[in-house]
């Protein structure tokens, strides 16, 4: 049954950094290519990752990746700071910068671009939320434009049907999007307060996530696994198979 299109397509080269859109990707067997393949390690927290949680500022730096998807090296990363200046990976600049932003000693980690741990995204390969749910929860919220990327969202879907969190009805069933990638819907998206940080200044307003919380049980969104890879692209069809 074709429910929809993917609506936008967004990956984030670096974890917890502002992501970039993008028309067409590869899907790998963890997810968007390169989605969260670059992160900042938390030295006061073996194994743990500094994130908008410890630094709501990291929001509003945004990355890019410059260049073709290869399955050896990473493209290039265009970093733009809240500032304006353009940097690299690896900058010592701006490593000295997050790191006073968030009062915390770290180091930076690079994964392959065949293999990102799932610890990355840290519970699935892919978030999706749909447009009709977007506009579903700006009316509940009743504030400000809600901007999806407070929710760091990987596919947003166009839906055929007006249902807001239709979404939530798939799980267990198989997604096909375009003619390669298939994915299994999984399970609720449970919000944490990286919701509450506006990606385009990082103030926090804490009535989002109390909204989330009081009208949707503190869900929105859901995960998915990666079935079948592939290359997808804004537009594609989106089937669900059973």
């Amino acid at each position: 049954m074709l429910i929809g299109h993917i609506k936008e397509i967004v990956r984030h080269p670096i974890k917890s950094f502002y992501g970039e859109s993008v028309k067409t990707t590869n899907v790998m067997e963890y997810g968007l290519y390169g989605d969260r393949s670059h992160a900042f390690l938390d030295e006061t927290r073996p194994g743990k990752y500094v994130t908008i949680t410890q630094c709501p500022n990291m929001a509003r730096y945004k990355a890019k990746f410059l260049g073709e998807e290869t399955m050896h090296e990473y493209p290039l990363i265009e970093i733009t700071t809240p500032e304006g200046k353009v940097v690299s990976w690896g900058d010592e600049g701006l490593t000295k910068q997050i790191e006073a932003d968030s009062n915390r000693s770290i180091s930076l980690v690079k994964y392959s671009p065949t293999d990102v741990p799932i610890g990355a995204i840290e519970l699935e390969h892919l978030l999706l939320i749909s447009d009709e749910s977007l506009n579903a929860l700006q009316k509940i919220w009743g504030k400000e434009t809600l901007n999806h990327r407070r929710f760091r969202p990987n596919l947003i879907l166009a839906l055929n049907e007006q249902t807001p969190f239709m979404e939530e009805m798939w799980f267990g069933k198989t997604l096909k999007i375009g003619n390669q990638v298939e994915i299994q819907v999984k399970r609720h998206c449970e919000r944490c307060m990286i919701i509450t940080v506006n990606p385009d200044n990082a103030e926090r307003d804490p009535s989002l996530q109390k909204t989330v919380l009081n009208q949707r049980n503190n869900h929105f969104g859901v995960y998915a696994s990666v079935m079948q890879t592939g290359e997808i692209q804004v537009g594609d069809e989106v089937v669900l198979v059973d």
